[in-house]
């Protein structure tokens, strides 16, 4: 079910279409699809949307046709009560779209837990892809910001604050994964998910689910990676250090590892060029 207290994404200007939904173990997963061409999946992070490559996807779609979606629990995906929202669940989310696109070896462009969900299709699902683009990615432990792990000690108290207090945590937490001062109207794209009495549980079960085991899962499996993958990584992460992206290029086979100078977490508003620039020139590899 939807809480229609939440502010819909797609009322804001420049915002992607979710024209589509997909049912999922009963629950609504929304998508968009733009463009016409070769397969582009992109897979978003926490606590974010499908809204992350409001800038982006249009430009790729001159080339390629574009998929996105919310992950289960995120944006104007489906929200509810004890529901499963973990890394656990996001992989076996993707690969069952792939399926549904009929996606056989797209390419992929993956941030934050988009790249441990990414990662996890691969070696958990079978899931093929022709290329793999990360950015930022969870992958390396260790992870987790004192911020989760006071949250997944004290979920329900989280969970009750004040919509005011809530609003600016949120807030807070969003700015915290950006180098650059976010504008009012993009916190708002970004933080509209997480309001109303079922966007802000969801926006603390989300986080109280974090759970390491997850990427300690496949950690040891990257090198069995056989499509190219390239790892752009903000040089200001302070979220996740850019030391872990070069552990994690280490690990997998032929990955080429790129440090994007002035951006932090959130490249996709710090330096959404440099992630364009790379998404044309390494598509091009493989032609």
């Amino acid at each position: 079910m939807t809480d229609t207290s939440r502010q819909s994404q797609q009322s804001f200007p420049g915002a992607l279409p979710l024209a589509h939904s997909f049912d999922f173990d009963g629950q609504c997963v929304r998508y968009g699809v733009i463009g016409a061409g070769k397969p582009l999946v992109l897979v978003h992070g926490t606590p974010f949307s499908s809204q992350v490559w409001r800038r982006i996807a249009p430009i790729a779609a001159r080339f390629r046709q574009v998929f996105y979606f919310d992950l289960l629990g995120y944006g104007m995906s489906e929200q509810r009560a004890d529901q499963d929202v973990s890394l656990g669940v996001q992989n076996r989310l993707l690969a069952a779209l792939l399926r549904h696109w009929r996606l056989e070896k797209p390419d992929v462009v993956a941030h934050d837990f988009g790249g441990a969900t990414a990662l996890r299709a691969a070696l958990l699902n079978q899931c093929e892809y022709r290329s793999l683009l990360l950015i930022d990615p969870v992958a390396i432990a260790p992870w987790g910001s004192p911020f989760v792990r006071h949250v997944r000690a004290h979920e329900a108290a989280f969970a009750g604050v004040p919509a005011y207090i809530h609003r600016a945590m949120v807030n807070a937490y969003l700015q915290g994964a950006a180098n650059r001062t976010l504008a009012t109207d993009t916190l708002r794209i970004y933080s509209s998910p997480w309001t109303g009495e079922l966007g802000q549980a969801a926006f603390y079960r989300q986080i109280a689910q974090m759970n390491q085991r997850y990427t300690d899962e496949v950690q040891s499996r990257y090198g069995e990676l056989r499509c190219p993958v390239s790892i752009l990584w903000g040089e200001e992460d302070q979220w996740i250090p850019v030391e872990r992206g070069l552990e994690l290029s280490l690990l997998i086979p032929g990955a080429r590892f790129t440090r994007v100078p002035g951006s932090g977490h959130l490249m996709q508003e710090d330096a959404p060029e440099a992630i364009v620039g790379e998404l044309m020139d390494f598509l091009q590899l493989g032609e």
